[in-house]
C-alpha cells in the first residue's frame, strides 16, 4: 500500500492510501478525487488521467512506454519531464509518498 497525494489544479490536496497492484488512476477513481476523468477506463486510449509528477518523483517512476508517450501528445499542456498518465503507473510500496498534480483541465 502506498500513500499518494493528489493535488487539484486549485491547490486542494487529497492524501489517500492506494493498494498495491492498482494504478494511480484507480486510486483517484476509487477515492472520488476530482480532476482525473479516466474516460477510457485505463486502456491508455485517451489523456484524461494526465498529471504532473512532483519533481522529486520523476526519476523514481518506471519509464514511459511508447504508447503513453504518444497519448501524452493529446494532453492539456504536457510537460516533457513531469507529465504522466496515471493509468500507466502501477502502485507499489516504492510509490509511498508520491505526489501528483492535476492540470487545469483534462482533454
Amino acid at each position: 500500500m502506498a500513500k499518494i497525494t493528489y493535488i487539484e489544479h486549485g491547490g486542494k490536496e487529497h492524501t489517500v492510501n492506494v493498494a498495491n497492484g492498482l494504478t494511480v488512476m484507480e486510486g483517484a477513481r476509487d477515492n472520488n478525487i476530482p480532476g482525473i476523468e479516466a474516460d477510457c477506463g485505463g486502456a491508455c486510449a485517451c489523456s484524461t488521467c494526465h498529471v504532473y509528477v512532483h519533481p522529486d518523483w520523476v526519476e523514481k517512476l518506471p519509464a514511459k512506454d511508447d504508447m503513453e508517450e504518444d497519448m501524452l501528445d493529446f494532453a492539456f499542456e504536457p510537460d516533457a519531464a513531469r507529465s504522466r498518465l496515471t493509468c500507466q503507473v502501477k502502485v507499489t510500496d516504492a510509490l509511498d509518498g508520491l505526489i501528483v498534480q492535476m492540470p487545469e483541465k483534462q482533454i
